[in-house]
């Protein structure tokens, strides 16, 4: 019997299906990360419903800067639109919040022709936080305002830290670190298993430990003392150009010379600011 040929049956291979799991989980994280920084970011443009809500709920502080930063831009080209939320500007100038209180003295210093705003930041150089006098004071400054010069004289020097609270002091920053509001400078323990942060008040450098590390330590005493920062010094500066006197002229002179650590772009300011407070002194002495 002739013998049967056997049939081959060809099945094809199995096509790769790519893993999904893999393609997904990285444009996911891409588009997470998008979000988050698009939500954050001060630049994203506010619709009015927005505005209205992050100036009056405060309930996420970071929004309320946001909305507060977008009319700070929006007063410097002008645009009157946003003069109906200048009520909602002063209320914050009152909040619990220190820096709703910076971000609010610093808008309120783009229009000196609201007069509140005026009475606000007059009433925001009393503030407990140093930062919210500075900025009170610069933006008085734009009103023609001289109140804040002895503010503005005090961001020409050093800042000194005080110990918030009595206990053993672990430092953790070394003299010349450079650091920012917010920065943890030491660590205070308190009791068994109990310590409080100390952060930096401003931004800055510091400048020298009045303490020794794992020292006890008494709530007032100088912990530290802190340099100011570059902008900083550039602000007061300007600021005292309008507004300085003779009380001002040896702080501003020790900047004026030069030297270590200070650059010409503040040198070139102290300059210049140094001989706007004698000319004004100049003039006075000038019988009219």
């Amino acid at each position: 019997m002739p013998q049967a040929t056997p049939v081959v049956t060809l099945t094809p291979a199995p096509k790769h299906r790519p893993n999904i799991t893999i393609l997904v989980v990285p444009c996911l994280f891409v588009l997470v990360t998008f979000l988050f920084w698009y939500q954050t970011w001060f630049g994203r443009q506010l619709s009015p419903q927005e505005m209205q809500q992050y100036l009056t709920d405060t309930s996420v502080p970071h929004k309320t800067q946001h909305a507060l930063s977008q009319m700070a831009d929006r007063m410097s080209r002008d645009d009157a639109e946003v003069r109906r939320w200048y009520p909602q500007v002063v209320a914050l100038a009152r909040s619990q919040e220190p820096l709703l209180r910076l971000t609010a003295a610093w808008v309120m210093g783009q229009d000196s022709s609201f007069q509140e705003f005026h009475g606000a930041l007059l009433g925001l150089l009393q503030d407990a936080d140093a930062r919210v006098q500075w900025n009170a004071a610069l933006a008085l400054v734009r009103f023609g305002d001289a109140s804040g010069e002895p503010q503005l004289r005090l961001m020409l020097g050093s800042h000194t830290l005080p110990v918030p609270q009595a206990g053993v002091v672990h430092l953790k920053l070394k003299p010349r670190d450079a650091c920012r509001a917010g920065t943890v400078v030491a660590h205070i323990r308190t009791g068994p298993g109990l310590s409080v942060e100390v952060r930096s008040p401003v931004d800055g450098e510091l400048q020298a430990w009045d303490v020794q590390d794992g020292a006890t330590v008494l709530a007032g005493q100088p912990l530290a003392r802190l340099s100011p920062s570059e902008d900083q010094l550039w602000e007061a500066l300007r600021g005292l150009y309008l507004v300085g006197g003779e009380q001002d002229l040896e702080a501003v002179q020790a900047y004026a010379q030069g030297g270590q650590g200070i650059s010409l772009r503040l040198k070139h300011q102290a300059e210049m600011t140094a001989q706007a407070i004698r000319n004004r002194k100049a003039s006075k002495q000038t019988p009219s």
